[in-house]
């Protein structure tokens, strides 16, 4: 799931756009999708996918409907016999389950799976057509099942609960959180028009479902040696014209370290549209573009711009322009770090600004910097924040209208 998502500048890009999006559900190679079944271990009713592009390279995952949580499949295929092992190796010797299986003449599966103690349950699988979400789903299923039928099955298992009720800014938030990844975001059930309200809860639902596959395919990729997946929700700023969410995540994910980012959520209240940096703050020749993610995007805007041109701007025109704003706004903060203070954080290297994590507060913008591992400590300033006064002279693509 996002991904797990890269501090070295060669990566700042998608630390920012995909510190959660870049968590791949399911590693498969380019070709047919993965095949997807429903069936049984012994009497336990499960969900499971196979990649089987490759014969000596089977991968997949499954999970039991009364748990939920991935377990990793590998092995090799020989006609129609797959051998597997369930679970990841973590170098301690153990020996872990292993699953047989034949092919039906009904394209499903059926064998044996049999655990390090000699103990055996039938399997039993059929390969399942799921149908596309009717208009009554979730908001966000849809995408999700875009990508992946096998996580949007998962959630019709994974009820929300109704938590606190919050007021913030005059608006009236309800919590909500799903349990089994304690992962949580709220709703706005007061202050705004019904449909404007509307709109913006579906992309606030919509992401909630997008970080819950997030935390499964987490826990898959770091199940080796064990994962954690963690998020601090805080709103930022609500008025009639935005809302802003700053969504921080810790994540282990099985990569060299654990690691950490901010991937804040900005719409737009009157539409209830997801808000880019260049729709709100523009400080390049001609009309502000959008960036769009050609190779992941389904719905390509003509009129957007790759990485290549994306990338350029951002480090040639807005970075500088970013620091000498903020030498001007916030100087104490920007201070240069004397030669005896060589662990004191720099802030006026443009390179760590090419990217920031960025969101909407009462005082003005505020800009997240990313910094190589070794200095990590020195992200999440509280100080780095434009007022809207220097907004306003660089306005974006979107007329938004900023607070007073």
């Amino acid at each position: 799931m996002r991904k797990a998502l890269f501090r070295s500048a060669s990566t700042s890009l998608k630390q920012a756009f995909l510190v959660l999006c870049s968590l791949s559900p399911l590693a498969v190679h380019a070709g047919e999708p993965p095949q997807l079944y429903t069936g049984t271990l012994g009497k336990m009713p499960i969900v499971l996918e196979l990649n089987l592009d490759d014969s000596m390279e089977v991968s997949g995952r499954y999970f039991y409907e009364k748990y939920h949580a991935d377990l990793a499949l590998s092995g090799t295929q020989k006609g129609k016999d797959l051998i597997l092992t369930e679970g990841m190796d973590d170098d301690s010797g153990k020996n872990l389950p292993e699953i047989t299986l034949h092919q039906t003449a009904q394209a499903g599966w059926q064998g044996d799976w049999k655990g390090p103690d000699g103990q055996t349950q039938k399997i039993e699988l059929t390969e399942k057509q799921v149908p596309p979400p009717t208009e009554t789903a979730e908001p966000g299923w849809q995408a999700i099942y875009s990508k992946s039928p096998y996580d949007y099955l998962r959630l019709h298992f994974l009820p929300l609960q109704a938590g606190r009720v919050q007021t913030f800014m005059g608006y009236t938030l309800q919590w909500w959180t799903e349990p089994e990844s304690k992962l949580s975001l709220f709703e706005i059930t007061a202050g705004y028009p019904p449909e404007q309200g509307a709109r913006i809860n579906q992309q606030l639902r919509a992401r909630l479902w997008d970080e819950v596959v997030s935390y499964h395919a987490c826990l898959l990729q770091g199940s080796r040696f064990g994962a954690e997946f963690q998020q601090t929700i805080t709103p930022e700023l609500l008025s009639p014209a935005i809302v802003s969410v700053s969504i921080f995540t810790r994540y282990d994910c099985g990569g060299a370290h654990p690691d950490f980012g901010d991937t804040p959520l900005n719409l737009d209240a009157s539409t209830g549209k997801p808000l880019s940096l260049e729709d709100v703050l523009w400080v390049g020749e001609g009309k502000a573009f959008h960036y769009e993610d050609h190779e992941s995007s389904d719905d390509q805007d003509p009129a957007s711009v790759g990485f290549d041109t994306f990338s350029e701007y951002r480090s040639t025109q807005f970075a500088p322009w970013l620091v000498s704003q903020l030498q001007k706004f916030a100087p104490d903060g920007m201070k240069e770090p004397t030669a005896e203070d060589e662990e004191t954080c720099d802030f006026n290297d443009p390179e760590i600004w090419d990217f920031p994590a960025w969101y909407f507060k009462p005082t003005g913008l505020y800009f997240g910097p990313s910094f190589a591992r070794v200095m990590r400590a020195c992200e999440s300033p509280d100080w780095s924040v434009l007022p809207y006064s220097a907004i306003a002279q660089h306005p974006g693509a979107v007329a938004v209208e900023l607070p007073k």
